[in-house]
């Protein structure tokens, strides 16, 4: 298992997220532990049933981004502590241009939790690997958080390579499999 802590674009003192990553075969069980104490975070209302939407990332909302050892192809998970979630396919960075993204058949959604702390998931990456005829150590990672505050987004991700916040910049992707 591997964890993180994410690092916040902006300094903010005020929110800590700590990310755990344990993978079995195709499956990837992914927590986002959020500390929170003076309860800056805006949090979206939980909804009775999983299911997928479109643009999670104007709320509060986990993204993975998941990527292949030279290939442009990619892509994006948005994990809302809704537990609400979606899929977008990339053939190369932020490409195709459209809003929202083109949906991603290649990933499986097994599980999403909100949970006291955050949210955990499992995530089935079989398909996406199969699509790509590749390894499992042939991907890396992206680890990332949109975090809604009074004070307005705060971006943290495991590296800021960019001057501007960039999820889509894959030399921030620094978990490998």
């Amino acid at each position: 298992m591997a964890s993180y802590e994410l690092i916040p674009f902006e300094r903010c003192d005020d929110i800590n997220i700590i990310v755990a990553i344990e993978q079995q075969s195709s499956l990837l069980n992914v927590g986002f532990w959020v500390k929170d104490p003076y309860q800056f975070i805006q949090w979206p209302a939980v909804q009775p049933q999983c299911g997928t939407a479109d643009f999670l990332w104007q709320q509060t909302c986990f993204e993975l981004f998941i990527g292949i050892k030279d290939c442009d192809d990619y892509v994006e998970i948005n994990l809302s502590p809704s537990q609400l979630w979606q899929c977008y396919d990339f053939e190369e960075y932020r490409y195709p241009e459209s809003i929202p993204p083109q949906h991603s058949q290649g990933i499986e959604l097994l599980e999403l939790k909100r949970t006291h702390y955050g949210i955990s998931s499992t995530i089935d990456i079989a398909n996406f690997i199969a699509k790509h005829n590749v390894k499992m150590n042939d991907i890396f990672m992206g680890i990332c958080a949109v975090i809604q505050t009074a004070q307005g987004e705060k971006f943290y991700s495991l590296q800021h390579s960019s001057p501007q916040a960039d999820f889509h910049n894959k030399r921030d992707w620094l978990h490998t499999l």
